[in-house]
C-alpha cells in the first residue's frame, strides 16, 4: 500500500554545523511527516559562534540541481533561503517560472545571527525584481525588512510602512518577523492586500536561536504542503519555534540550534 508523503524542497546554503540551512530545513520537513528534496546554493564556513566565510554555487550548479528534481518529483512546497548572489537568485527565479511553481515561501536570508552579511548588495534588487512575484510570502527578520526597505524599524508603525512598502514590491504577502524588536513577546505581522494578521507569541530567554529564520520558513512550508492556508501555516510553524526554542539541546558555544525533533505531524494535525 502506497504511503502518500508531500514533498518539500529547500533552494539554500549548506551549514555544516547542522542548525540551519538546507540541513535545518531537511529536519523541519522531516518533522512535519514530508519528503525533503535540497539544492545547495552555497558552502558556509560557520558554527554557533560565528560565519566565517563561504563559498557561493554557479547558476549552472544550481540548475543543475534542481531541473533533476522537477523532472522527476512532484514537489508541493518549495522554501528559498541563502542565495547570495544576483546569478544564483536568477536562476533559481528562472526555473521556478519555467515550472509554473506556485506554493513558494522565500526567506530573504541577508545577515546570520553572529552579524555575518549573507547577500551581496547586487542581490538584493534581483531578489525584489524575480523572487517577490513568485512567491507565496517573504518572510523576513527586523534587520532584512530593513535592508530590502532601506528604512529604520524602531515601532509597529515602521514595521507596518516596511510592510506596505514590501507588498508594492510584488510581494504577495510578507511576513515580518519581530524577534530582533525590545519587547516582552514575539509579535509577527503578516501583510497581504486584504489587510495585517498579527500573530503574538512567547518570547523565551534564550540563546537557542541559531537557524529560527530557516525553520520557521521550512516549517511553513511543510504546512502549505500539507494542505494549511497561510495564516494556520505560520501560526502552526510559530509554535514549533517556540517549543523547538524551549527545548533545544543547547549543542554549541555560541547560538545553538533549536530542537528540529519534535513531532510536528502531530502539532499540524492538531491545529490546522
Amino acid at each position: 500500500m502506497k504511503h502518500e508523503q508531500k514533498v518539500c524542497l529547500t533552494i539554500a546554503g549548506l551549514d555544516p554545523s547542522g542548525g540551519a540551512g538546507i540541513v535545518a530545513d531537511l529536519k523541519t520537513f522531516a518533522a512535519f511527516g514530508c519528503y525533503g528534496a535540497a539544492a545547495v546554493s552555497s558552502i558556509t564556513f560557520q558554527n554557533t559562534v560565528q560565519v566565517a566565510g563561504f563559498e557561493s554555487q554557479s547558476a549552472k550548479t544550481i540548475r543543475g540541481q534542481l531541473d533533476p528534481i522537477f523532472d522527476d518529483i512532484a514537489v508541493d512546497a518549495a522554501k528559498t533561503g541563502m542565495l547570495p548572489t544576483a546569478d544564483a537568485i536568477a536562476v533559481t527565479a528562472a526555473v521556478l517560472r519555467e515550472r509554473r511553481f506556485k506554493n513558494l515561501v522565500v526567506d530573504p536570508v541577508a545577515r546570520s545571527t553572529s552579524g555575518f552579511d549573507l547577500i551581496d548588495d547586487d542581490a538584493v534588487n534581483v531578489m525584489i525584481e524575480e523572487l517577490f512575484p513568485l512567491a507565496l510570502v517573504v518572510t523576513p527578520n527586523i534587520a532584512e525588512a530593513e535592508r530590502l526597505t532601506e528604512m529604520h524599524i524602531e515601532s509597529d508603525e515602521d514595521v507596518e510602512k516596511a510592510g506596505r512598502l514590501m507588498l508594492g514590491m510584488g510581494a504577495k504577502a510578507v511576513l515580518i518577523k519581530g524577534g530582533h524588536l525590545n519587547r516582552e513577546k514575539m509579535i509577527d505581522h503578516l501583510f497581504t492586500a486584504e489587510g495585517v494578521e498579527i500573530f503574538e507569541g512567547e518570547k523565551l530567554a534564550s540563546r537557542a536561536t541559531h537557524g529560527t529564520g530557516c525553520t520557521l520558513s521550512a516549517a511553513i512550508a511543510a504546512c502549505i504542503a500539507k494542505g494549511a492556508d497561510l495564516s494556520a501555516a505560520i501560526r502552526i510553524a510559530k509554535d514549533f519555534i517556540t517549543e523547538g526554542i524551549r527545548t533545544s539541546p543547547m549543542i554549541g558555544r555560541g547560538f545553538p540550534s533549536l530542537n528540529h525533533l519534535l513531532d510536528g505531524e502531530k502539532m499540524f494535525t492538531e491545529r490546522a
